[in-house]
């Protein structure tokens, strides 16, 4: 009897150890502004990418993101998401199955589908893009008082706005946003360099850096300071979109999943993140169906509101494009990304259940 009792408690031990090791113990939270589900599960659009109005060369447009198999066609646009993330991981928000994704909030724009995400919250009151600091508790904040993720935790963004998104004046979280001068550079030559292509080669310093900087200061600070909570959010997808350049939308598509598989590489290549890290990648809205509303987006454009998910890591079942229908939520990001830490995410305000990604 006694010899059972050992075997059962073994046995039990065993199971939650095992467990243990399924759980994510790093996430890297990666959203690119505006870009559609339409895009990611079709690959390029047929009418738009041949509009002169849209495409400047469509020609070569097409050599590069165009082909009749929309399995191929979308392979072409995004690589690592069809060839890693949805063999490796899953892959939501393909309506056409009825798999939905959706914000939650009643405008349909960034800074209200950041808190969104960030938060689990839809706030009524955040209907604007203005400078004004996020009163509510965050993920990444909550987590950063967490003993196992304190001073473990930072943002970079290539919007400007994000410090006030996550409330940085008030919290101290250490956000790299827009043309920031990024720290470290006395002990890092890449990051001085960065930092010398800002101030010095970059000469119209718009409200949104270019996304490459973003990602290599992002890349750079991970290697030294190896955190393990990493927000990082690009942004020159909207930028095309609102620009009307279709082409120039493609091409910052493709930049971001190469930019993805680069870091899915170095995580999955480094001994302090391998197998132990998930990526939950999406978007904070989405843009107008018809052709001559996908550079839009707004409470009034239909279609704004729909949105995309993917994730990769350990204890993620692979079950790849999800093609069941199921409604979530962009509010359920937040509490998703603490289930997976294994945490609960309690504060102030209301926060969507989270998202189950096993069986």
């Amino acid at each position: 009897m006694i010899k059972f009792i050992s075997f059962i408690f073994l046995s039990l031990s065993l199971t939650s150890v095992a467990q243990q090791k399924q759980q994510s113990e790093n996430i890297f939270i990666i959203t690119t502004d505006g870009f559609r589900w339409q895009e990611i599960f079709s690959g390029a659009d047929s009418a738009l990418i041949s509009d002169p109005k849209y495409a400047a060369d469509t020609l070569l447009t097409k050599l590069q993101y165009w082909d009749t198999d929309v399995n191929e066609r979308r392979k072409k646009l995004m690589p690592f998401f069809w060839n890693v993330l949805a063999k490796q991981g899953q892959l939501m928000g393909n309506r056409m199955y009825g798999n939905n994704v959706d914000v939650s909030n009643l405008y349909k724009f960034s800074y209200p589908g950041y808190n969104e995400i960030l938060t689990g919250y839809s706030d009524p009151l955040i209907y604007s893009n203005k400078e004004l600091v996020n009163k509510n508790t965050n993920i990444l904040e909550y987590l950063n008082e967490k003993e196992n993720y304190k001073g473990k935790v930072v943002a970079f963004s290539s919007w400007s706005v994000f410090p006030y998104i996550l409330g940085q004046q008030r919290n101290g979280l250490p956000v790299y946003s827009g043309y920031e001068t990024l720290p470290d550079t006395a002990e890092n030559s890449t990051m001085k360099m960065i930092n010398d292509v800002q101030d010095k080669v970059v000469i119209e310093k718009k409200q949104t850096r270019y996304d490459i900087l973003t990602f290599l200061s992002a890349k750079e600070y991970i290697k030294q300071h190896q955190p393990k909570i990493v927000f990082m959010s690009l942004g020159e997808t909207d930028e095309s979109a609102h620009s009307s350049q279709y082409d120039n939308y493609l091409q910052q598509a493709a930049q971001v999943d190469k930019m993805i598989a680069d870091l899915w590489y170095f995580i999955q290549t480094n001994p302090n993140y391998k197998n132990n890290t998930t990526l939950l990648i999406t978007t904070d809205h989405g843009r107008g169906y018809k052709n001559n509303q996908w550079n839009k987006h707004s409470f009034l454009v239909k279609g704004s509101g729909e949105a995309w998910l993917g994730v990769i890591g350990p204890g993620i079942e692979p079950a790849g494009e999800i093609k069941i229908p199921q409604q979530l939520y962009q509010k359920q990001i937040a509490n998703s990304i603490a289930t997976l830490l294994g945490v609960s995410f309690n504060t102030e305000h209301p926060v969507a259940k989270a998202i189950k990604f096993n069986k």
